[in-house]
């Protein structure tokens, strides 16, 4: 486990490197290590969870005024979702840095989503522990909240009932959504819907599901109408 290549990769030098080894080490190794004074990253998860809670809300409070306190309520769940945890770990890799166990290890732990979805939690706890809440925050503003401002998670939101309730309020208007685009192999497709309003293009937007894209370019349309 080289931990300095992780701190180059996010550009974070720990001033306690205990407690960043601490972050990736899963319980499993130390069961199997009980001579040895290692600690497992439960603890920190336990922080980390709280943190990531108070720093997603604190955005979503500040960058989504216009959604009440239930829809802001559903955004968030979305964001700190085991499912969403386990994305951002794969993409920063952090599965190749966890002290597993040996049986942990060959029955494919590195990859278990529940264990991904740990260690980013109490990744997050260390670096609140050794740095602060500000540090925690621009770990957030270059890792989590871009996915938010480019609807990574507006599939939790109904974009499409608010742009209806909308629309309806002229009689006059209607609204069509129309799949303009689709690319990428079967098993991984991404689809662009368009948003139609009394025949004009209002939004467009691009998801792994109809459903989900035809939300975002909803969720595009909505903006474009309170600017």
């Amino acid at each position: 486990m080289n931990l300095s290549q992780l701190e180059e990769q996010l550009d974070i030098t720990f001033n306690d490197q205990d407690l960043l080894k601490q972050a990736f080490t899963h319980s499993s190794y130390v069961n199997e290590h009980r001579d040895k004074n290692f600690s497992d990253n439960e603890r920190l998860e336990f922080l980390g969870d709280a943190v990531l809670e108070l720093g997603v809300s604190q955005y979503l409070y500040k960058q989504q005024g216009q959604l009440p306190e239930g829809d802001l309520t559903k955004l968030r769940a979305s964001i700190v979702r085991e499912a969403s945890l386990v994305e951002f770990s794969r993409e920063l890799n952090f599965g190749d840095y966890l002290l597993l166990g040996r049986g942990e290890e060959q029955s494919g732990g590195r990859e278990r989503p529940a264990i991904l979805a740990d260690v980013f939690e109490a990744f997050l706890g260390a670096l609140y522990l050794d740095q602060g809440y500000d540090a925690v925050i621009q770990f957030l503003k270059q890792y989590v909240y871009p996915k938010i401002t480019t609807g990574a998670f507006s599939h939790a939101m109904d974009y499409k009932s608010k742009l209806q309730e909308e629309v309806q309020r002229h009689r006059d208007h209607s609204i069509d959504y129309v799949i303009a685009d689709e690319k990428g192999p079967s098993h991984d497709k991404e689809f662009v819907a368009q948003v139609i309003i009394n025949g004009d293009v209002s939004g467009e937007g691009a998801g792994n599901t109809k459903k989900e894209a035809e939300q975002r370019a909803a969720k595009y349309a909505l903006d474009a109408l309170d600017e």
